[in-house]
């Protein structure tokens, strides 16, 4: 499928659990985007990549400077000319200003900026009720999706289960406590600049799609 206008470079903006990744996941399959995940690509093998790993295992920041130099390097692949999709980056105002000075000098520029609207309680509820079977990784959920037969996985008859530990109510609070101090203050600075979209992060996966379509590929006004 083509996106209407062309070009297409997008920042998915959310807090853990919005959505966001299976959304990027989902629009790379249907427009050919890249997914440029600042987690995946610190995973990447790589000069840059092993220097911001070893600032994440000490269990420090990794610095503006070389987030930025791993970044801008991605955005000169080639398989970036048609279009990127950013999850994770930017997260503070240095690496959004640094962001809008490497798109300019490459020639680029956003088309939209999608924010991943949720209710704090609901997003709680649903990440610290995350648990999956340890057999298949079958995906489950102590609210919205249980097992048709309690202990027993749909997909596999596996019988046991894993919770992971960064899903434990408390420390989800203290993600998103993380996310409202320092990425969401972000939103205001690309609402100024006209780019801001917003899409229903609680929603079902296929409704949040329609409402990014709408977005990608609005309805020409008659």
């Amino acid at each position: 499928m083509t996106i209407s206008g062309g070009v297409m470079n997008l920042i998915l903006f959310g807090p853990p659990g919005a959505g966001k990744g299976t959304q990027a996941d989902l629009l790379h399959k249907k427009y050919a985007l890249p997914k440029l995940s600042t987690g995946e690509m610190l995973r990447q093998p790589g000069t840059l990549n092993n220097l911001a790993l070893s600032y994440m295992q000490r269990g420090n920041l990794v610095p503006d400077d070389l987030i930025i130099a791993i970044i801008r390097g991605r955005l000169n692949q080639k398989d970036t000319a048609k279009g990127f999709i950013l999850d994770g980056f930017p997260r503070t105002s240095p690496q959004a200003e640094a962001l809008d000075g490497m798109l300019k000098t490459i020639g680029k520029s956003l088309s939209h900026v999608i924010e991943f609207t949720v209710d704090d309680k609901k997003l709680i509820e649903r990440l610290s009720g995350r648990f999956s079977c340890a057999k298949c990784g079958a995906l489950y959920n102590d609210v919205s999706r249980k097992p048709a037969h309690k202990g027993i996985c749909d997909s596999c008859g596996g019988t046991e289960f894993n919770r992971r530990e960064d899903d434990k109510a408390e420390t989800v609070l203290r993600r998103l406590e993380i996310y409202r101090r320092h990425t969401a203050p972000l939103l205001p600075y690309y609402a100024k600049k006209k780019l801001l979209r917003r899409v229903d992060g609680m929603a079902d996966v296929a409704e949040v799609t329609r409402q990014i379509d709408r977005i990608m590929s609005p309805v020409p006004r008659s």
